[in-house]
């Protein structure tokens, strides 16, 4: 069922609106800014399943949000498309650091930052940089020896 909002509906109207949908209704607005408005309010709720819809002058939708239960797809064994983007973002720090002269090197289980240019065998340097890797980083040392537990 498609359910109209009216151009003056406050904020606690649309709310009422949004809670009282059904997943097969639509809600339809006649202006841009009521649209967004709508939209900022099922964020806000945090309601699933509810479809808002901008409509043009002869009433066909010409924008349209739906909302969506949250991703299940995290506790899968692969990586979603939000995270990819991370890791592309990552790989491209990783040329920068390559074209600036900088290599990253496991230590045991931490990572650390060093000038290209010193070589393999010198790399307990004292110019060697801790990284605050937040805890996503683990080395082999660390991955192994909990794996042993």
């Amino acid at each position: 069922m498609d359910i109209v909002l009216k151009e003056s509906a406050s904020k606690e109207e649309i709310v009422a609106v949004l809670k009282t949908c059904k997943a097969e209704d639509a809600i339809c607005c006649q202006s841009e800014a009521l649209f967004l408005k709508a939209k900022a309010m099922l964020i806000q709720e945090k309601l699933k399943n509810i479809t808002i819809q901008l409509l043009d002058s002869d009433g066909y939708a010409i924008k349209q949000v739906t909302s969506k239960p949250a991703d299940k797809s995290k506790t899968q064994d692969h990586l979603n498309a939000r995270q990819i983007k991370v890791i592309k973002a990552l790989e491209k720090v990783l040329q920068h650091c390559k074209k600036e002269g900088v290599q990253l090197v496991g230590y045991s289980d931490e990572l650390v930052a060093l000038p290209a240019h010193i070589p393999m065998e010198d790399i307990s340097s004292a110019g060697a940089l801790d990284i605050n890797c937040h805890g996503v980083y683990k080395g082999a040392d660390a991955v192994i020896s909990s794996e042993d537990r």
